[in-house]
């Protein structure tokens, strides 16, 4: 298992299979979706564009949800990053980042993801993502808070999403708020 201790010591590769470097993200609240384009559940892409952007509205900067395609349950997401990428754009408006598409189980999945299911196991300590659009929650200091399934609509997430940045902010974990302490310090 990784000896990693955050989420943002990975680098998943993105859509065109360069690395991308979650420590960028350090400081967001984030919401980590593996999704899938034919899938039960491929609606859910709406639901988590409107969470995006009703978030973003009152914290701009201080909330992302990241996509990883993954084709491993039922072959539900079988086409190119390309692909995917457009097809999120075309028929969902998708404007957060989608990444490229990895396993999230067995012998070839992402240390990220191992990662993540040790962090915050599922249902009686299940190590496994069930199904696409499982997600989970990352705290503005890279800890796995939050884990719902696929049933879980994303829209009844806005809470506990706000509830993280507010507890980030009076932290001082929140990217928004150490650059608002830097400033100060300087006027200092």
């Amino acid at each position: 298992m990784s000896s990693a201790t955050s989420f943002y010591e990975f680098e998943p590769v993105d859509k065109k299979g360069s690395p991308f470097p979650l420590d960028s993200l350090k400081g967001k609240v984030i919401l980590v979706v593996n999704t899938a384009s034919k899938c039960g559940f491929t609606p859910q892409f709406k639901g988590l564009e409107d969470l995006y952007q009703s978030v973003k509205k009152t914290h701009p900067d201080e909330f992302t949800i990241l996509g990883f395609p993954c084709n491993q349950f039922g072959s539900q997401d079988p086409g190119s990053n390309d692909e995917i990428q457009n097809f999120c754009q075309v028929n969902y408006g998708v404007t957060f980042p989608v990444l490229g598409k990895l396993d999230v189980n067995g012998a070839n999945a992402a240390p990220i993801w191992e990662w993540m299911k040790e962090e915050r196991p599922g249902l009686l300590g299940m190590k496994r993502v069930k199904w696409n659009f499982e997600k989970f929650l990352i705290s503005a200091d890279g800890k796995v808070v939050g884990r719902w399934a696929s049933t879980t609509k994303p829209q009844s997430l806005e809470a506990d999403i706000l509830k993280e940045i507010e507890k980030a902010k009076k932290n001082g974990t929140l990217a928004a708020g150490k650059a608002e302490e830097g400033e100060q310090a300087k006027l200092s």
